[in-house]
């Protein structure tokens, strides 16, 4: 390969660059899209931005190489004169058979039905929540927690008087739970969402034991103040989703009372 055929051949490897770097920028406009948090968002806007300008960066070179970049290779590199070679003999082309049967492609089938995966709804983190994951996320597979129980009083240990349904107004919610088999390190999540909107969240690595009792969760200050519904709780321990807790809350929970003064009626006594 000769000075001239590499230039072309780099030009063509940079556009080839520039197109995907081009890509990845759309995917990252894309996913910004989808995360609900201003501050990534914004931040992955920047980023795409910065990619465009590396992408339009390359095709500058990529047309400013052939045109400048070769004579500047060739002054500190000047070409060096070659013989030229003189062919003795001409090859005479000999007779191209034409093929006289053409054989048209066969008839491909398309099923008539399609089948259409359904939805499947398992728990899983958003994109805004994994960006802020600081610990390990491979957890023990082995991992176990109980089922969560809801309070408003905790103990330290256990929460007061665990309950599913619950009268406003709330301060501080308690999701108390035992673990076993836990990884100290291993980054764990909960998420708290009312009717499917998230309203809550804390995530941090595990700084409790291998197994014991007294692991809890809690909200106080849900985005929108606590509403009557239905509220779940979902804990995740690096990506993979262990446990799930409900619990609905409403305005009022006393049962109507009967007013008004009771009348008493004597039935006749028949007389013989």
């Amino acid at each position: 390969m000769d000075i001239h055929a590499g230039i072309i051949a780099a030009s063509l490897l940079i556009v080839v660059a520039a197109f995907f770097v081009i890509r990845a920028a759309i995917r990252v406009m894309q996913t910004a899209r989808k995360l609900s948090f201003y501050s990534l968002r914004r931040m992955h806007n920047a980023n795409a931005w910065k990619l465009l300008l590396f992408a339009l960066l390359l095709f500058a070179c990529a047309i400013w190489l052939p045109f400048y970049g070769e004579p500047m290779v060739f002054e500190i590199f000047p070409p060096s004169p070659t013989a030229s070679l003189t062919p003795t003999i001409t090859l005479t082309p000999t007779i191209t058979l034409t093929p006289t049967i053409t054989i048209e492609p066969t008839q491909t089938l398309t099923p008539s039905v399609s089948e259409t995966p359904t939805l499947t709804l398992t728990p899983f983190l958003p994109v805004a929540i994994e960006a802020l994951f600081e610990g390990q996320v491979t957890p023990n597979p082995d991992a176990v927690f109980t089922a969560i129980q809801f309070s408003t009083e905790f103990d330290g240990t256990n929460p007061i008087d665990p309950k599913a349904v619950f009268e406003l107004p709330i301060q501080t919610m308690y999701g108390g739970f035992d673990y076993n088999n836990t990884i100290p390190g291993v980054q764990w999540t909960s998420l708290w969402y009312h009717d499917g909107k998230l309203i809550c969240y804390e995530t941090q690595p595990w700084d409790g034991g291998t197994g014991g009792i007294g692991g809890y969760t809690e909200c106080s200050d849900p985005v929108g103040g606590w509403q009557p519904g239905q509220y779940e709780v979902q804990i995740f321990m690096g990506y993979d989703w262990k446990v799930i807790g409900r619990f609905r809350v409403f305005d009022n929970l006393s049962t109507p009372t009967a007013t008004g003064t009771p009348i008493l009626i004597i039935p006749e006594t028949p007389t013989p």
